[in-house]
């Protein structure tokens, strides 16, 4: 997928054409446009001159994002629209407050100006369209935009308001030619307040809006501030400081008590403790020591540390964490769609009103003024900016929320269908439990000869239960032979040959497939798994070695979530492919009641598609094996500590693998998809009442009608509404930790009466 940056777009109408252009491409599979962001994503086979040539086509400039390499990406994000559109709003003020003096105030309340203009109506009318004509000079992009637009057919929101205040500067001007010829007084008639006000309005609104915006992109931009700038790196044994660009694998790094990791590595040497709530939002330091994993843009607290840089550039945490943001703001959601087939159609049907409220106005018999003054307001009232930026802008904020908390949404489809999810279902090894197993029972005769096979078998073994194994008989100082041919069997055992005798491993089902099993090690194995303990069987030429148990703990949060997420309505689930009495003693511990055990990597992708019938289905997990389930549902979460290839397959991340997360994940979405349903209600709502209000369908009914100058401060307020509104998502609060209840009892000395007391 081919990543655009588009210039020029001012509405949702722009950014509808613009999408529409591209889409029209052969070879185009999907085309989004941001209108917040000004991003575009195209899928498919198209090439980039192609894209690049219909965008400008349409009206609109593109480039290809990552071809001109940015030096500071904060600089991207910087607003610079906010200083400029004040720059415009202050002198266009400045010329409006004389010509609103001089228009109503000396005409209306009779307020002193120079004799020449009190005197001589032409002259107070010629100095009303100089000064309209000078703020509409300043607003001038308003109608360079806006007619561009027009000529192109693919009029936007800046054809709008250009053409409602050009109409009423044109009508304004043609009433003081009719003054000049003598025809009537017709100061009354005179517009020219409105063409500036309507422009000094609209420019207020996008200059609130422009600053609102600006603050949805502040958690991206806080995020990116966090990344060092230089690193102190050994090079021909000397401490050397380079630029952050210059550091590559494998370089040793030094960090000094105080300064920033600069790029994400493993310690060498040295003990300290890292504060790394830059990432996961944690404040309490992590203790580190050589093998200890450090993160960019983490800050060393205490001791000297000397570290080997493992992923530097865009491959660090921090890198990784900021591109998932960028990406959730650059896709679309699919709610989003309802707001794209209104905004393609919306400004051509506001013209083609405006232009019948002024025919209808004029066939009743009103005056041209007054039917003209219908057609204006209709045009600077409606909005489509506010439909436009209801979902983007809630996307960007709630995407930038879960980011600080360690939350992240690969796209805004994965924000927005995370809430909607009605089942949940979880793996057990890594998301329910610890992830790291312990043995703790041993069934054989010869102990020695079983943990040496199974320490031979085990130790090629990537799998949690067979690393617990290891480290076990590493403890114990076990000794390992040479096994060949080794194989791992998904969800069932391992096995391979020791001095060209076969030796296998696993769980009770699978060898009792191979070798016959003792009923003494049957009963026990049962019983291991009540305990809630895994049962490893291991064999060597058909002969049964022993079991070797393995226990994994729960994870302290896992009651908590499943409680939280049962409270929420939702239905949970745990697959795992342990045994059946296993499992249920896990999912005892964790209070979860419904259990699917003894499932293989396949068949954890059956069981998903078939929950989804049932509704939508959110997957937790975080091994290899989970891969093809997190795929499948409708939500794939990967718990943050578990592997590239989970992480990858998932659509939605937990940077500090807590299950707990879980439940702020989707609490989260449904608050970002609650206040999107509420931007795209004041949207719709919005228009479909200030239009017609506009139009005067109200002045027979009720004598309602709408002066063009506050049709465009509506208009001007709306958007900036919509924003405004998205914006209170920051104050969300994510803490899904339960708050511990701390009693404290004390002795009070010196008390002598009630009033002591009290």
């Amino acid at each position: 997928m081919q990543q655009y940056k588009v210039t020029g777009m001012s509405c949702a109408a722009c950014s509808a054409r613009v999408e529409k252009a591209v889409g029209a491409l052969a070879g185009v599979e999907v085309c989004s446009v941001n209108l917040l962001t000004g991003d575009m994503s195209v899928d498919g086979t198209v090439t980039a001159d192609e894209v690049i040539s219909a965008v400008e086509k349409a009206g609109y400039g593109a480039t290809l994002k990552g071809a001109k390499k940015e030096n500071n990406k904060e600089e991207v994000l910087e607003d610079k629209a906010t200083p400029a559109l004040v720059r415009r709003l202050i002198a266009s003020l400045i010329f409006l407050a004389l010509l609103m003096y001089i228009s109503m105030g000396h005409t209306m309340w009779g307020w002193p100006v120079p004799a020449f203009i009190a005197d001589y109506p032409i002259a107070n009318a010629l100095t009303q369209l100089l000064l309209a004509a000078i703020v509409m000079v300043i607003n001038q992009r308003f109608f360079i935009s806006g007619f561009t637009a027009l000529a192109r057919r693919s009029p936007n929101m800046d054809s709008l308001v250009a053409l409602g205040s050009g109409a009423a500067f044109v009508y304004s001007t043609y009433t003081l030619y009719t003054m000049i010829m003598g025809e009537h007084h017709g100061l009354h008639d005179l517009y020219f307040e409105s063409a500036a006000m309507i422009l000094a309005l609209i420019t207020v609104g996008k200059m609130l809006e422009s600053r609102s915006k600006g603050k949805t992109t502040d958690a991206l931009r806080s995020l990116m501030s966090l990344a060092p700038k230089s690193a102190t790196v050994i090079r021909d044994g000397k401490e050397v400081t380079v630029d952050i660009s210059d550091v590559v694998k494998g370089d040793i790094f030094t960090v000094r008590p105080g300064e920033n990791i600069p790029v994400d590595g493993v310690v060498v040497e040295g003990d300290s403790a890292v504060n790394e709530s830059a990432l996961s939002g944690e404040s309490v330091p992590v203790d580190k020591s050589a093998g200890s994993r450090v993160y960019a843009a983490t800050v060393n607290t205490s001791g000297y540390l000397k570290c080997e840089a493992t992923e530097v550039g865009e491959d660090t945490t921090l890198s990784q964490i900021i591109k998932m943001v960028e990406n959730a703001s650059a896709t679309k959601a699919p709610i989003a769609k309802i707001a794209d087939k209104v905004s393609g159609i919306f400004v051509p049907v506001v013209i083609a009103i405006a232009v019948i409220a002024t025919a209808v106005w004029l066939a009743v018999g009103e005056s041209f003024g007054f039917a003209i003054a219908r057609g204006i307001s209709v045009l600077v009232i409606s909005c489509p900016c506010a439909l436009g930026l209801a979902t983007p802008v809630a996307i960007m904020v709630g995407s930038g929320v879960g980011a600080k908390n360690g939350i992240l949404f690969k796209s805004a489809v994965s924000l927005e269908e995370t809430g909607r999810v009605k089942i949940v279902a979880l793996d057990k090894t890594g998301t329910v439990t610890e992830g790291q197993p312990e043995v703790t029972d041993i069934i054989a005769e010869d102990e020695g000869k079983l943990l040496s096979a199974a320490y031979s078998l085990e130790v090629k073994s990537e799998h949690p239960l067979a690393r617990a194994v290891v480290r076990y008989c590493e403890g114990k100082g076990i000794s390992s032979l040479a096994a060949e041919d080794f194989a791992a069997l998904a969800g069932n055992g391992v096995r391979g040959t020791l001095d060209g005798r076969a030796l296998l491993g696993g769980s009770l089902k699978y060898m009792s497939e191979h070798i016959s099993i003792p009923e003494e090690i049957k009963e026990a194995s049962n019983r291991l798994s009540e305990e809630g303990k895994t049962p490893l069987a291991f064999a060597l030429d058909g002969e049964m070695l022993g079991v070797i148990a393995v226990a994994d703990r729960v994870k302290t949060d896992s009651a908590q979530a499943e409680k939280a997420l049962r409270a929420m309505g939702l239905r949970v689930v745990m697959l795992t492919g342990d045994n059946e009495r296993t499992a249920r003693a896990v999912a005892a511990n964790a209070g979860i009641d419904e259990v699917i055990a003894g499932v293989l990597p396949d068949g954890k992708e059956q069981v998903i598609r078939s929950l989804a019938s049932e509704g939508k289905v959110v997957m937790v997990g975080d091994g290899i094996n989970d891969a093809p389930a997190l795929t499948a549902a409708d939500v794939g979460i990967a718990i943050g500590a578990g592997t590239d290839v989970a992480i990858d397959a998932a659509d939605v991340v937990l940077m500090h693998s807590r299950l707990t997360d879980v439940v702020g994940a989707i609490r989260l979405s449904r608050a970002t998809l609650r206040n999107i349903h509420e931007n795209l209600f004041w949207a719709f709502f919005y228009n479909a009442l200030g239009i017609p209000l506009a139009a005067g369908v109200f002045i027979p009914l009720l004598g309602w009608e709408l002066n063009p100058m506050f049709g465009a401060a509506a208009m001007s307020l709306s958007s900036f509404c919509v924003v405004t509104n998205a914006l209170r998502l920051n104050l969300f609060k994510l803490n899904t930790q339960e708050k511990k209840k701390l009693e404290i009892t004390l002795k009070i000395e010196g008390m002598m009466c009630g009033h002591c007391s009290g």
